[in-house]
């Protein structure tokens, strides 16, 4: 969420900067501003009230004190209706700012200058690309088949017991989904991120922190009797640990990483775009999450960028970045990098992470301050996360750019996490 002061500060910049979006910004800004100007006008009045009640009030003890009970009765009554004023005032007061709260909620984040306009992800930018496409047999098959003949994921298992979208994981398919938990959360650590393990149902509160609610409500899974929401990603439970909290210069940077799975609504319609694991409702991703001061917040963006590119590599992998453009870019983010991984039997690239920098948006909505070292004052931190990684694509991936001969090859660096070094056909 924006705060007032940048909108007073810099409307037409702000206006000019979301259009980069597709978002037409005058309306609501004008909402905002003129709610803002209602409200501070009505808090000096009612201010103004109270001093002259705490003024009058003096004055009434001391007729009290010197008999004076007619005048005294007089001020009484004027303080009577001074007080009936101010709840006037509080009443229209609580009215603009549900006002101007509203209209906050509606405007996205301020895309960063170096973000590139643009309508959808055809207009993306390419920033690098890492890796060669693989050369398959002439017989190499989509992961959707491999994953029936290696009897590793089982759909139909996953439907019975709950629904489409979720898949149940057996034998060496459980075990690689966590030999890759278990390197993604061991490199993480190395890179000098703390694991934590977070609930993975957070409160209506936490949602509305990182940006979930009220906009993406249809797209998570809710419980309605206790009003908690399965979470989308570990960015919600780990950047709410900061909810309401003024951080010390020198704690800064905070950087977090977590494995949880990840439930939303938003599989869509059976296809090529969803088949298999493509999409789901359900997937297990491992989320790194920085909080840094906002002087260092694009250094970190690239760090973290850095970070799950060298995952990918190691994982063996092609890849490429990109950098999301205006229409492409989440309502919350500043600056969003994607990476993609090319999947050489379905020949196509498959998202894989985003690692997206939200500035102080986040972090208004949240509450989350620091403290310079020296200084009573505090401001807002820059909050910033990226999945590293989300498992269903690189699984596909991997399972369809390794097959050679009738088997599948896995990666060196998982090796010690799986205990083999190859998938066969047929449950083992």
């Amino acid at each position: 969420m924006l705060t007032t002061a940048i909108i007073r500060e810099k409307r037409d910049y702000i206006i000019e900067r979301l259009r980069i979006k597709g978002f037409d910004a005058t309306a609501l800004t004008g909402i905002i501003l003129n709610s803002d100007v209602e409200r501070r006008n009505l808090m000096t009045l009612s201010e103004s009230l109270q001093a002259e009640i705490n003024r009058t009030s003096k004055q009434i003890g001391a007729m009290m004190k010197e008999g004076n009970k007619a005048e005294a009765a007089e001020l009484k009554e004027a303080t009577r209706i001074k007080k009936e004023e101010i709840k006037r005032l509080e009443a229209s007061l609580s009215e603009a700012t549900a006002v101007m709260n509203e209209a906050l909620l509606k405007l996205p984040n301020i895309p960063d200058e170096t973000v590139p306009p643009g309508k959808g992800p055809d207009e993306n930018l390419l920033v690098r690309e890492w890796g060669e496409i693989p050369s398959l047999p002439d017989n190499a098959r989509p992961h959707w088949e491999l994953i029936k003949d290696y009897g590793i994921i089982d759909f139909d298992l996953g439907v019975k017991i709950t629904g489409a979208g979720f898949p149940l994981y057996r034998g060496k398919g459980a075990s690689l989904q966590r030999a890759l938990i278990s390197f993604f959360i061991a490199e993480g650590i190395k890179a000098g991120y703390e694991e934590v393990i977070p609930p993975v149902l957070v409160n209506e509160a936490s949602a509305f922190g990182t940006g979930q609610l009220p906009d993406k409500d249809g797209m998570m899974y809710g419980t309605k009797t206790d009003n908690l929401y399965l979470i989308p990603t570990a960015e919600v439970p780990l950047t709410n640990i900061y909810r309401d909290t003024i951080l010390n210069e020198g704690d800064l940077p905070v950087k977090l990483v977590s494995y949880t799975p990840c439930f939303r609504r938003e599989a869509g319609s059976w296809g090529s775009d969803v088949r298999g694991l493509n999409r789901l409702h359900q997937f297990d991703k491992v989320e790194i999450v920085q909080i840094t001061s906002p002087g260092l917040s694009y250094q970190a963006l690239e760090e973290m960028a850095g970070h799950t590119g060298r995952l990918i590599e190691k994982l063996g992998l092609p890849y490429r970045v990109m950098l999301l453009c205006g229409g492409d870019m989440s309502f919350t983010s500043a600056k969003t990098y994607d990476f993609e991984v090319y999947s050489a039997a379905q020949q196509k690239w498959l998202e894989v992470s985003s690692v997206s920098n939200f500035e102080s948006f986040q972090s208004n909505r949240l509450k989350c301050r620091y403290r310079k070292e020296g200084s009573r004052e505090t401001s807002l931190a820059h909050t910033l996360n990226g999945s590293a990684l989300a498992l269903p694509r690189i699984v596909a991936a991997l399972l369809e750019n390794n097959q050679r001969d009738g088997e599948i090859i896995i990666p060196e660096p998982l090796v010690p996490y799986t205990g083999f070094t190859t998938l066969k056909p047929g449950k083992e």
